[in-house]
């Protein structure tokens, strides 16, 4: 067995040795100036430790990426040296930059298997059942490009190049095999109309990419991997969600590039009425993208609440209405001979939704529209002639009438009801509708509902949602109750107590320690042994005690080893709570990212309070993966400090 001391002690001996040597020779210090003494005082207060925390970091991530070459899982293998070459970037470039394209090739043969398995399944579910439905798996080449491309453009170009070639030469080889498509991906096979939501493969990797660093908060790499996007091609959704993102960091630079597409979809004659709908977002509906068809209407949205901007220029709104009118008021062609994106009745329904808008903003293209939409009122569904059928419409530009009662509309039609089913789907509808208003009914209305199984489902997965909107109230009493009411998972009761610990933590840190205590009692006594939710409970719970009771968060973790050693199949990141509702007619999925499941928060915090304790933790783990997560936040921790980032400046600063 190996005698070496572990890493830090023996930095820890170096340190104070040479600290030692350098008090006994230290030289008569010379007069300075002001300036000159100010900057060695700051330099001299700087932790004397840092030198060899950043050193052992290193010396833990470089020892982490090599142990990753024999790791099982190849999806680990690149995940975890495309982690480690992010980290060692500012230290070691030229190992960085070898660690990147090693994890990409082991990114390219995990995505390649996870295809691989994909099609079997896919051909598994045809055999068995004649249909099938999967989960497309993650891209571990997109979170390799997402990392490389933040550090270094060129590398980034190169793998986004290889992506490109990749679907090129996937495409020429469906080209002249017996699997060939049956029409281009952007077009309707049935109709060979152009789907106006289809965004190009290469475009759509590039704005993702774009959009991801533009999350990380660089601004000005993202922009240089959108543009070339951006720069030529129709409106897209993909496009419209970086542009609106853009605008909260930069509006100046995504209304500009917003007003580029509305000069180029005003020269374009492939622009039909889809493209003034799309464009009408940026500006009035950020958060839904509507586009219709011939054949009725579809309600595009995405998940990001940004409300719409209050500062558009005056003329680049002119600017939209003047192309919009432009495309809305081209000719229609005939039914035969029709094969824009929206047909007849799509465009009908795009200028019954965009009408409201012209009136209040562009009212010399009012009179003009009204009179197109008449001519096209014949091909109209007859549903969409209808107040119903402008609401339907003119989803999300036009405010909802705040005296307007949805759940009393849908109660109003239980009379109608001829069964107990139908009863129950209309108190269904009547519960969510509540649910969305944070309506106090909610709980009556689920007790209405005469199916016993489907009554007790659907109160558990309201109250799910119910926590979670107590929580952004802030409402710290409705989360514990909800929690107490024993209609949440075990798993879901422990992680709402110890959010409702985090939000008492500063006013009332007593009772807090008592929801974690509750909290914990609920994760050992309910959750299985062997279970990863039990894992991931007990990591949220010592993620919270780390504020409350750092000597209770590091006992709690050392449960969370054990733990996690006993369930083989927790990773320690990507924690999420899911919560699922099918009925006869509907399935409502919910999916909330839980970040106090995951290890990195708390071996952050806890590599600061005691590094040498945390790495002996973080071995403790047997699990590739847990290891490597705790390892690599207590890496983090050390190299991503601001303040420990300034101390070279310093000291540079006083010589």
């Amino acid at each position: 067995m190996s005698k070496r001391l572990p890493l830090l002690a023996a930095a820890l001996c170096v340190a104070s040795l040479t600290t030692a040597r350098a008090q006994q020779t230290q030289p008569a210090q010379p007069k300075t100036n002001a300036k000159t003494s100010s900057a060695k005082a700051a330099a001299g207060e700087a932790d004397p430790m840092a030198e060899v925390r950043r050193t052992t970091a290193i010396a833990l991530v470089s020892s982490l990426a090599n142990d990753a070459q024999m790791f099982r899982d190849p999806v680990l293998r690149a995940r975890v040296q495309a982690r480690a070459a992010d980290a060692l970037w500012n230290t070691e470039r030229e190992r960085a930059l070898a660690l990147f394209r090693r994890a990409w090739d082991e990114a390219e043969a995990a995505d390649a298997e996870s295809d691989r398995r994909l099609a079997e399944e896919k051909a598994r579910q045809l055999r068995d059942r004649g249909t099938f439905s999967v989960q497309m798996p993650p891209s571990v080449r997109a979170e390799v490009l997402r990392l490389a491309a933040k550090r270094d453009r060129a590398l980034g170009e190169e793998f986004l190049k290889k992506l490109d070639d990749e679907r090129k030469q996937e495409a020429e080889n469906a080209a002249t095999s017996n699997d060939r498509p049956a029409a281009d991906d952007s077009q309707d096979p049935s109709t060979h109309r152009r789907d106006p939501m289809y965004v190009p493969p290469a475009v759509s990797k590039r704005l993702k990419l774009a959009t991801q660093l533009l999350q990380d908060g660089d601004t000005e790499r993202a922009l240089q991997f959108a543009d070339p996007a951006l720069g030529a091609g129709p409106v897209n959704p993909d496009a419209l969600q970086f542009l609106t993102r853009l605008r909260q960091k930069d509006s100046k630079a995504a209304d500009e590039r917003y007003a580029a597409f509305v000069s180029r979809a005003a020269l374009d004659p492939a622009s039909d009425a889809n493209t003034a709908s799309l464009l009408a977002s940026y500006i009035f509906s950020p958060t839904l993208y509507a586009t219709f068809s011939d054949d009725g209407s579809s309600m595009n949205s995405w998940g990001r609440d940004f409300p719409p901007p209050t500062d558009i220029a005056p003329q680049l709104r002119a600017a939209y209405f003047q192309t919009a009118a432009s495309i809305l008021l081209r000719p229609t062609p005939t039914p035969e001979q029709d094969q824009t994106s929206a047909g007849r009745k799509g465009w009908y329904m795009v200028i019954s939704r965009l009408l409201p808008l012209f009136d209040q903003y562009a009212p010399d293209n009012s009179a003009a529209l009204h009179a197109k939409m008449a001519s096209l009122s014949p091909d109209a569904p007859p549903e969409m002639r209808t107040d119903a059928g402008d609401d339907i419409a003119r989803r999300g530009l036009v405010p909802e009438d705040p005296n307007r009662d949805r759940v009393q509309e849908y109660l109003n039609r239980l009379d109608a009801a001829k069964t107990s089913d139908e009863r129950d789907e209309l108190y269904l509808d009547a519960v969510m509708a509540a649910l969305r208003k944070n309506d106090p009914r909610v709980e009556e209305l689920v007790g209405k509902i005469e199916d016993a199984d489907l009554r007790q489902r659907l109160r558990a997965y309201v109250d799910f949602q119910s926590v979670h909107n107590a929580l952004s109230r802030n409402d710290t009493a409705e989360v514990v109750r909800l929690a107490r009411a024993g209609t949440l998972t075990p798993e879901q009761t422990a992680w709402a107590l110890t959010e409702a610990a985090n939000l008492l933590s500063k006013s009332d840190p007593g009772r807090a320690a008592q929801l974690l205590d509750e909290a914990t009692r609920e994760a050992k006594e309910h959750i299985d042994d062997a279970s990863p939710q039990r894992v991931s409970a007990l990591v949220a719970i010592a993620t919270r005690y780390v504020v409350l009771d750092r000597a209770r968060a590091w006992d709690v973790m050392a449960e969370v080893v054990k733990a996690a050693n006993a369930a083989k199949t927790y990773t320690g990141e990507d924690g999420r709570l899911d919560t699922r509702l099918e009925t006869k007619g509907m399935t409502m999925m919910s999916s909330y990212g839980a970040e106090s499941f995951d290890l990195d928060g708390v071996f952050s915090k806890l590599a600061a309070d005691n590094l040498q304790r945390a790495i002996d933790l973080a071995r403790g783990f047997e699990g590739e993966s847990p290891r490597a997560a705790a390892t690599l936040a207590i890496v983090r921790s050390i190299l991503d400090n601001k303040d420990e980032k300034k101390r070279p400046q310093q000291r540079a600063a006083a010589n």
